[in-house]
């Protein structure tokens, strides 16, 4: 049974050979020019003012959740779609209730003010 499994073995440690050496061969051969510009912090063309380790707002996070949910949607809106005529009126009942949750969700952040930016 583990016969099955050496190849899969035998592939990462391929993998991390090449990885390894790759990396040394880099550090080795690769150029060493560092000057004031290159190893200076980059950020938007201009010097940091403030610290890059500042907290995010929660609302940033909840937001952009909100965006994955509603925009993968459209991913499984667009399949259906396409084999409407093959998955009769089960398929288009099961993704009106889909659609439902979704609708009854976006109703509800919409109510709690998670969509606002204040």
């Amino acid at each position: 049974m583990l016969q099955n499994y050496l190849p899969i073995l035998v592939f990462i440690v391929i993998a991390l050979g090449m990885g390894t050496v790759m990396i040394l061969a880099g550090s080795i051969i690769g150029p060493r020019r560092p000057d004031a510009e290159k190893l200076s912090p980059y950020e938007c063309g201009f010097e940091a003012f403030e610290d890059s380790r500042m907290k995010f707002d929660v609302r940033y996070y909840l937001v952009a959740i909100l965006f994955i949910i509603f925009d993968l949607e459209i991913a499984f809106l667009f399949p259906w779609a396409v084999v409407l005529d093959e998955i009769g009126t089960f398929g288009f009942l099961a993704m009106m209730a889909f659609l439902a949750v979704l609708v009854i969700g976006f109703i509800y952040e919409w109510k709690k003010g998670a969509l606002e930016w204040e």
